[in-house]
């Protein structure tokens, strides 16, 4: 299958900080997998970094989170496309306070690799992919909401 003929959707990377004292329950992983079973995403890679007291980043097993938050994880062990790697680490570790622990997952776009196809089939391409965070969203709303 040659590149023009390949589905394939934008692909995000999100990171999840969590402090030391965060519950770390798992609730979100279910919502996650309903995601990929759906076909809306493709999970490509996880990674779990943390940055220690000296300011070291380091790239956790899944083993080494122990208790409930590792076994909701084992879904995504070996979920490894070589798409985030060290250096992504220690860019995503940049935002974290000693102690803190992060999840990147990066994940394709599935849903939108029909669209993406047909457009470049076509002879468009696409020039930009933009996300806007949820806290921007809610922050612009709230503001419109106080300005009524």
């Amino acid at each position: 299958m040659s590149s023009e003929q390949l589905e394939l959707g934008p692909v995000d990377i999100v990171v999840i900080g969590f402090p030391p004292d965060a519950p770390r329950t798992g609730e979100s992983i279910p919502i996650v997998l309903d995601l990929v079973d759906r076909g809306i995403i493709r999970v490509l890679d996880v990674m779990i970094v943390q940055k220690e007291a000296d300011g070291t980043v380091v790239e956790l097993e899944l083993t080494q989170l122990g208790g409930e938050i590792a076994a909701h994880l084992e879904v995504f062990e070996g979920a490894s496309t070589g798409m985030i790697g060290s250096e992504d680490a220690s860019v995503a570790a940049g935002g974290l306070q000693a102690g803190e622990a992060a999840v990147m997952i990066c994940f394709e776009n599935s849903w939108a690799a029909p669209f993406v196809t047909s457009v470049m089939r076509n002879g468009g391409s696409v020039v930009a992919f933009e996300r806007i965070p949820a806290e921007d969203l809610i922050e612009t709303l709230n503001a419109l909401e106080a300005a009524e």
